[in-house]
């Protein structure tokens, strides 16, 4: 969905185009001439429809402008800041313009596979925030980066190519844009799904231990009465 801001510039755009500057200045001349009293009544009339002519020419001849979002707007995300704004925010870029997927550049089945892959960062990012163990550095760093860098930029990338000609032609690597688009989801997948997997094994082992320490310092049960206690 459009933002107020991308709206307002294509309002901006509209207004300040070849084709209504065009019907400004022919509804002008109609004004212009009540002024002189050479028109009368039949200025507004003659306004409206010198305005509506000078649009039309000079949008046939010019071209007219449109309030239609544009074929596809670039993501582009700072890796600074707070890491959940940060990755909620690029995640929701990407959802959004992998949903309305501008001239059908993605099949379904890619349009799937990044929707899943935003889905598996964003329960990275939460398992991550109530975690007891804890990425490493580095681990944390290639999390936040394939969030807020690495899948923008190459749905970005690939979204750039004509579809005719990303599902078609080959590559210096062999492969089509498509094919190595797709090659580049798996290799996120996989790393998005190690670090939720390395995570996972933390918080069991962390669990473990807890339980462990439980068992030590908790006293055994009483034996029932009448019954030897266990040595």
């Amino acid at each position: 969905m459009p933002t107020s801001s991308s709206l307002g510039s294509r309002l901006l755009g509209v207004l300040t185009s070849a084709p209504n500057w065009i019907g400004l200045a022919l509804a002008s001349i109609a004004l212009v001439l009540k002024g002189f009293g050479l028109l009368g009544n039949a200025a507004l009339p003659v306004a409206v429809l010198g305005y509506a002519a000078g649009f039309v020419v000079g949008g046939l001849w010019l071209g007219f402008p449109t309030l239609s979002r544009p074929g596809w707007e670039a993501l582009q995300f700072s890796d600074d800041g707070d890491t959940r704004e940060a990755m909620e925010r690029a995640l929701q870029g990407v959802r959004g313009l992998t949903q309305y997927n501008p001239d059908d550049r993605l099949p379904a089945s890619l349009q799937t596979r990044v929707l899943e892959l935003c889905k598996a960062l964003d329960a990275l990012r939460r398992q991550w925030e109530r975690s007891r163990g804890h990425l490493s550095l580095d681990d944390g760093f290639d999390a936040r980066r394939i969030a807020i860098v690495h899948l923008p930029e190459a749905l970005n990338a690939y979204l750039s190519i004509p579809p005719s000609y990303a599902r078609t032609r080959t590559l210096s690597n062999g492969k089509t844009a498509l094919d190595t688009f797709a090659q580049t989801l798996a290799q996120l997948e996989a790393n998005v799904a190690q670090l939720a997997d390395d995570l996972a094994a933390q918080d069991a082992q962390a669990f473990l231990a807890h339980s462990q320490m439980l068992s030590r310092e908790l006293r055994p049960p009483p034996a029932p009465s009448g019954e030897p206690a266990a040595h």
